[in-house]
């Protein structure tokens, strides 16, 4: 049985919705029981928008959504899951609700402006004049002259949507009516610059919520604490936590109203970056511990091979870091320069007793750009005057970079001022907002666009990952396993990853047969399809293909559709607002084509790298399962799951299927079968693994990683040489030793 409060021995992340609801999730109940998981981790589940693919656009975190069965199906589910002994997570989103008509407390916004209860609750620009909406489909005035906008029965009317209007304000032209509110209709394109409430990162259409303020918490939260007293919630899941204005205070309040019971925050880090040890969470999400996994299965001299390739093949390049950086300047001339254009407002009031400078609006432009694009990590927590010693010194390098970049820094000196010794209310908002756009910033520009641009080696093209280090040492290897503890998941697939764990695994074998690799590109460089074609989006698209190869439905338009998503996030050639679609319909071509070519006359080299695939998968399987923290499996990655970033991931899964899978004799029965096999391990050896040490070994180039605790060891081997000969799964279930052992031949 499950208690309140346990730390989960496998999670079983559920997207809700598309058909997917509490009642049919509650179906598969035993399964998941008998598979070894110990929680449910259930996407966002209060009410979003209507027909929303995935609920992180709430409409009202005071009800359970009634699309999923409402209030009553999630107890039904809960008490059901209890009594199995399965826990239920919450992926909660206390950052942003949905920019929507549909959200009640921002329609009381509109009618009744800074008066309104829920004012508060949003975080809008009051200052900067009435609330702009940039929901029209053309300029207001061209609308109005066209006879499309209109008042009736207290709202303005355009199309088919209806604003609600102030009282007493619905008498008179639509232009007079217009003016007289709290709020004003833009065309749509206005959203780059002239917005005035905080988004998520650059989504428009989402809000962000002012949790900092405590009624504004104890509102939002309301429901989610009444659920946790109820004893129906076991853990919570904290949605974009740098997205706060003071992650370390709401992480306090919310371990307060819920009695402390485990959370895990949604926290992207670099490098050697940890969490602030005095933030009330017991881990990250785990996209570390993938990105370590791809690492440490890459194979270097390998890897070192297919580099050269790249090079040959697209020619000179200046590597990541230089893409990095003209994609963050891009960001903020564009997706981002709305929040550009809030900090140098909110640094020319912050500034204006310096006794250091006396900045304009363009001297600040190029110190708030040199600041943010300097930013190595997501962003620093200075909050009310204070910031940690690790985030002071990280400041003055920043400083020291961005100086480097201006012609005068007399500036610059002025804004270090605000971090490291604020004067005023209005230095802490600076800050504040500061650290809000610099992790919006870092994920827009490296995720999702320099990444796109950049596509050496996709596997890791990742989420919290760095493509320009792929591999990594025994030492940092096994420094970061010491310090990992028993409480954080370790994921290998989510809803946000670019690349599901089983096709980053095909990516991560081009660095084991990079000359396999190197064939399929020069057959696919021969297809006449790829004139047309750049040699990087070649590239890219190969390895896509090789991604994707032999997973579910149509893998031709599946690849397809994904080329069109990955090009407009790359922002170079076309683009979400001004799609070029010649670009767009060659790559698409060239995509199908290269499948065609695959269907036609499948190629020895991509037998190959499946091949190598495999015992990757399975390795990669083991040491999630394995390796110190807790294994949370996203829905479908039981067997083999090869899927592309979203909506790509979150295709429709058949979980009565995955239930029959391990009597197949595929590979993706072979991977559910180790999946049961060492999730049971877990189960009845799961103390042993909460207090484990843990470190891997190398000989020649065969790896172990040893679990060791009260003198019972577990090995698990796998090997990157061809004279490793253990090609099938062992498990010794004595109680010494007990062994896992992967490898090809």
């Amino acid at each position: 049985m499950t208690r309140p409060g346990q730390i989960p021995n496998a999670t079983y992340r559920v997207q809700l919705r598309e058909g997917f609801d509490f009642d049919a999730c509650r179906s598969h109940l035993d399964y998941l029981a008998d598979l070894g998981i110990s929680h449910l981790y259930l996407s966002p589940i209060f009410t979003a928008c209507r027909n929303s693919t995935h609920g992180y656009d709430v409409v009202d975190p005071t009800r359970i959504d009634p699309v999923l069965g409402g209030r009553e199906a999630f107890e039904e589910l809960a008490r059901a899951a209890h009594a199995r002994g399965l826990g239920i997570l919450l992926d909660i989103v206390p950052n942003h609700t949905a920019f929507s008509l549909e959200n009640n407390w921002l329609c009381d916004v509109l009618r009744r402006g800074r008066s309104s209860r829920y004012a508060r609750h949003f975080d809008i620009d009051w200052d900067a004049g009435p609330l702009v909406l940039p929901f029209l489909p053309e300029p207001f005035e061209k609308m109005l002259a066209e006879h499309r906008i209109g008042i009736a029965d207290g709202f303005l009317t355009f199309d088919d949507t209806k604003v609600p209007l102030a009282d007493g304000t619905g008498d008179g032209d639509a232009r007079t009516v217009h003016k007289a509110q709290h709020w004003r209709l833009r065309h749509w394109e206005i959203e780059r610059d002239g917005i005035t409430h905080r988004r998520f990162f650059n989504v428009t259409s989402l809000i962000g919520m002012r949790v900092e303020d405590r009624q504004v918490f104890d509102d939002t939260h309301a429901l989610i604490v009444e659920l946790v007293a109820a004893g129906l919630v076991d853990g919570l899941r904290v949605d974009h936590i740098d997205g706060l204005a003071d992650p370390r205070t709401y992480l306090q309040w919310l371990a307060e109203a819920t009695g402390g019971i485990p959370v895990w925050v949604e926290k992207i880090l670099t490098a050697n970056e940890t969490l602030p040890g005095d933030w009330k969470t017991v881990g990250t999400t785990g996209y570390e511990a993938a990105a370590l996994i791809a690492r440490l299965l890459t194979d270097k001299s390998g890897f070192a091979r297919m580099d050269e390739l790249w090079s040959h093949w697209v020619g000179p390049d200046d590597g990541f870091a230089a893409a990095l950086s003209v994609a963050k300047h891009d960001i903020l001339d564009h997706e981002l320069a709305a929040e550009r254009h809030q900090l140098i407002f909110l640094a020319q009031a912050a500034c204006i007793d310096s006794h250091i400078a006396e900045p304009g609006p363009e001297s600040l432009r190029e110190a708030i750009t040199a600041l943010l694009t300097a930013m190595p990590r997501y962003r620093t927590y200075f909050m009310g005057g204070t910031g940690c010693r690790t985030d002071r010194e990280l400041m003055k390098s920043v400083v020291e970079t961005s100086r480097a970049h201006l012609r005068s820094s007399t500036t610059l000196d002025a804004l270090t001022s605000l971090f490291l010794s604020p004067q005023n209310a209005s230095a802490h908002r600076f800050v504040t907002r500061f650290q809000q756009v610099s992790g919006a910033l870092t994920a827009k520009a490296q995720e999702d666009t320099a990444g796109f641009r950049w596509p050496r080696y996709l596997a890791l093209s990742e989420v919290g990952a760095e493509p320009d280090h792929a591999t990594m040492t025994l030492d940092d290897a096994n420094d970061f396993l010491t310090a990992r503890a028993a409480t954080e998941m370790t994921l290998t697939s989510t809803h946000d990853t670019k690349r599901s764990e089983d096709s980053r695994m095909r990516l991560v074998a081009i660095s084991h047969r990079p000359r396999a690799f190197a064939s399929l590109m020069q057959r696919a460089g021969s297809l006449p399809e790829a004139k047309q074609v750049s040699a990087r989006w070649q590239w890219y698209v190969v390895q896509s293909a090789l991604a994707l190869w032999g997973g579910e439905g149509d893998i031709a338009q599946r690849l397809g559709d994904h080329m069109v998503k990955a090009m407009r996030e790359a922002k170079d050639i076309t683009f979400w607002t001004r799609p070029n679609q010649q670009a767009e319909t060659a790559a698409v071509d060239f995509a199908h084509a290269l499948c065609n070519d695959w269907s036609r006359d499948r190629p020895p080299a991509l037998d190959e790298l499946m091949s190598i695939a495999q015992y990757l998968i399975l390795t990669q399987l083991a040491l999630k399962v394995l390796m110190p923290g807790f294994p949370d499996f996203y829905r479908g990655s039981e067997g083999e799951f090869l899927a592309l970033t979203d909506p790509d991931n979150r295709l429709p899964v058949d979980i009565g299927a995955l239930g029959r899978l391990a009597g197949d004799e595929t590979f993706s029965g072979e991977k559910a079968r180790l999946t049961a096999l060492l999730l049971g391990f877990r189960k009845e050896h799961g103390d042993f693994l909460a207090h484990a040490t843990a470190s891997i070994g190398a000989r020649d180039r065969s790896f172990c990683m040893r679990r060791t605790h009260n003198g019972r060891e577990l090995r698990t081997f796998w090997g990157m040489d061809p004279r490793v000969e253990a090609t099938s799964i062992l498990y010794r279930a004595e109680r010494k030793p007990l062994t896992l052992a992967i490898g090809w031949a």
